[in-house]
């Protein structure tokens, strides 16, 4: 490569760039897709005389990847990244079990071989972190909204590298197993370990030092080196520049500089962010999209609708609130670069066809461009799902966050009893997916086996039966762990009365316990679904995931009815507290708010003249559907209760009883209140 080749590369790739991405500002669209359009002009799959060197800007948009990732780990210090592990640690492993049998389940459908149907599901499992880092910074989103989506990425930036380490061993000839999960698994954590113990007693110190010399080029070199530098360590390792970038972001905001140093490499991550974006474009070829138009549809949609519903669930059932997972759900709607990285590996190992890549490609770059339409209009469309939740659903939304935020605080003490059995199910599930993994692997010999040891028929049923019988103990420890887990967790956040007295937190404690049991599922079951399903013949595991889907939904519904009718009840008895409260000038909370277990220890607002809800409903204000935070009843001087609490304008003087988290509350507050200013801080 000639220094006039990479001159001539990048000079048609900016100036086009700038051109699009004019044009896109006056129509007020993303500049993404002004930064795609300029890829699909100067691409070689367009008749147009303004052809840039394809390697040349694939080798600069590793450079925008690697900048974009260390602008998110800025961002974020480590004591932000474990608050949100475990939420994005659950969220990500659900969305990935469904979108790894989606994959599958769809490429069979079309044909496919199985390997290609294997490595679709991966295709389509992993979010762009690119993709999102620059629609969130294009449309300001900020906050816990930003801070949940990225630990979701971190976390499946971590599965599609232990993915690509198990797909590189199945499509050589090897076999998939444990040892190679675990193996994988070890080397990963241990350079991560590694990596964070030595970075944190070098890298923060270091910066320090760079920046008491108050030298904008200095800070600014030095960063960049050691940005760069931990992506090439990372690379050499085996693993992803944009995993090692992040470490070093997560890195360098140790040393409380962050906006300092964020205002200094702004103008070169945006620059080389956008190549990164235009060389994506210059990998559409409209004609292998025409002729694959049929799979590309198919699997945009799968992408987009599958993406949204499965992290929704994830999101929510981990204690997001509604608003909050809708809107993580429609942020990570797309697939990008590992997609294209998984795609490409197929090819080397001959394990798919060469088909595979201009579909990943093309799905990628469809939904892109939809991505920025997303999430900007994820608020409103978080809202109408809102609005349309039955009664019950509605009550139980608003109050589980609160409940999960409450199981998070407890003491270490009481979780020794939970950690034993998340053991035991760890260990039943990993002999389970063994077991069927085994059997499905020697179902050709098993029958022959049967009948010549055995004496019995050479029957394909019989051979199930007996894999049946051996995997059943497993699968029954399985059930009963998780259902003496979901007790425990249940029991920690409401207590039991003691014996002889009424148990008024018999109803929240039944459906919060429902409801961990679900995640439970979902976290289990999923992904044995997920990794059996290339094994097993038909749908045996779909059609008992769907089934026990099924009759846990049932047993939710009749359980959040119930707790409905007793929040309803709870409702009632706040009359009196709240005219109690009115006059508790300390502001403490009366005794008599102990009668009411699972209502999220409901906090009193009191709207003054000057608040800004005064004159206003709540449901023009739509506070559940902004802030998570419900208003179980309204006290005020000479009605006593009011009954529509949705439609009845607030007057000055109103006490609100509310109930949400923290997160939910604080914002509330700001919602009412002119000053962010109420009566006392949400009881412990």
């Amino acid at each position: 490569m000639q220094a006039h080749d990479f001159l001539l590369a990048l000079t048609i790739v900016l100036c086009v760039a700038a051109i699009t991405t004019v044009i896109f500002q006056r129509l007020r669209q993303p500049v993404v897709l002004g930064y795609m359009l300029a890829g699909l002009l100067v691409g070689p799959h367009v008749p147009i005389p303004l052809v840039a060197d394809p390697a040349i800007v694939q080798t600069l948009s590793e450079l925008g990847v690697i900048l974009l990732m260390f602008s998110l780990g800025l961002e974020f210090s480590l004591r932000k990244l474990i608050s949100v592990g475990p939420s994005a640690g659950i969220t990500a492993i659900v969305q990935c079990s469904v979108m790894l049998w989606l994959g599958f389940a769809i490429g069979q459908l079309l044909g496919w071989t199985v390997m290609e149907s294997i490595f679709m599901g991966a295709i389509i499992s992993i979010s762009s972190t690119t993709i999102i880092a620059k629609a969130f910074d294009e449309q300001k989103v900020k906050g816990r909204l930003r801070e949940l989506v990225v630990g979701v990425l971190v976390v499946e930036d971590i599965i599609a590298i232990l993915l690509m380490a198990i797909l590189t061993a199945v499509a050589s000839g090897g076999d998939l197993e444990a040892k190679t999960l675990i193996v994988s698994t070890a080397k990963l954590l241990g350079f991560l370990i590694a990596l964070v113990v030595v970075g944190l007693l070098v890298i923060p110190r270091a910066m320090r030092f760079v920046i008491r010399l108050k030298r904008d080029e200095t800070t600014l070199v030095a960063t960049i080196g050691i940005c760069f530098g931990i992506a090439l360590l990372a690379l050499e390792m085996g693993y992803s520049v944009a995993l090692g970038a992040f470490i070093a972001g997560v890195l360098v905001s140790e040393s409380g500089q962050t906006e300092k140093i964020e205002h200094l490499i702004a103008p070169v991550r945006d620059m080389f962010a956008a190549v990164f974006f235009v060389s994506v474009g210059m990998l559409i070829d409209p004609a292998l999209v025409q002729m694959h138009w049929v799979a590309v549809f198919i699997f945009t949609v799968v992408v987009i609708a599958g993406k949204i519903l499965s992290v929704f669930i994830g999101a929510f059932l981990t204690g997001n609130g509604t608003r909050a997972s809708v809107q993580t759900g429609m942020s990570l709607a797309q697939i990008g670069e590992f997609s294209f990285i998984i795609a490409a590996l197929g090819i080397a190992l001959n394990a798919t066809g060469h088909f595979l890549y201009p579909i990943a490609v093309a799905v990628s770059a469809i939904t892109t461009l939809s991505t920025p339409w997303l999430i900007r209009a994820s608020g409103p469309f978080a809202n109408l799902v809102d609005r349309k939740l039955p009664a019950p659903i509605q009550t139980f939304a608003t109050l589980y966050g609160s409940w999960v935020e409450g199981l998070k605080q407890q003491e270490v003490q009481k979780s020794v009893r939970t950690k034993q059995l998340v053991r035991w199910m760890l260990i039943d599930l990993a002999f389970l997916i063994g077991i069927i993994i085994i059997a499905a692997r020697l179902m050709n010999v098993l029958p022959g086996w049967i009948a010549t040891q055995l004496g019995l028929p050479a029957s394909p049923y019989i051979a199930l039966s007996a894999a049946a019988l051996v995997a059943s103990p497993f699968l029954i420890g399985i059930f009963r762990v998780g259902r003496s887990l979901g007790v425990s967790l249940s029991t920690q956040v409401f207590p039991e009365s003691e014996s002889g007295k009424l148990d008024l937190a018999a109803a929240p404690r039944r459906v919060f316990q429902v409801a961990l049991q679900l995640v439970l599922l979902l976290l289990v079951g999923l992904p044995i679904v997920a990794l059996t399903q290339p094994f097993l013949p038909g749908v045996p595991a779909i059609a008992i995931m769907i089934l026990l889907l099924v009759i846990f939904g049932v047993v939710f519904w009749r359980s959040a009815a119930n707790f409905q009718g007793h929040v309803q009840a709870g409702s009632e008895m706040l009359l009196e507290v709240l005219a109690k409260q009115a006059q508790n000038v300390d502001g403490h909370r009366p005794a008599e708010m102990e009668f009411l277990p699972g209502l999220g220890a409901p906090t009193r607002i009191v709207l003054s003249a000057n608040d800004i809800a005064v004159g206003k409903t709540l449901a023009s204000l739509n506070l559940r559907g902004v802030t998570g935070a419900s208003v179980l009843a309204i006290h005020r001087d000479g009605q006593g209760l009011v009954e529509d609490i949705a439609h009845e304008e607030l007057q000055s003087g109103d006490i609100l009883a509310i109930v949400g988290t923290n997160e939910s509350l604080a914002q509330a507050r700001k919602l009412l209140c002119k000053t962010g200013v109420t009566g006392p801080s949400r009881p412990r």
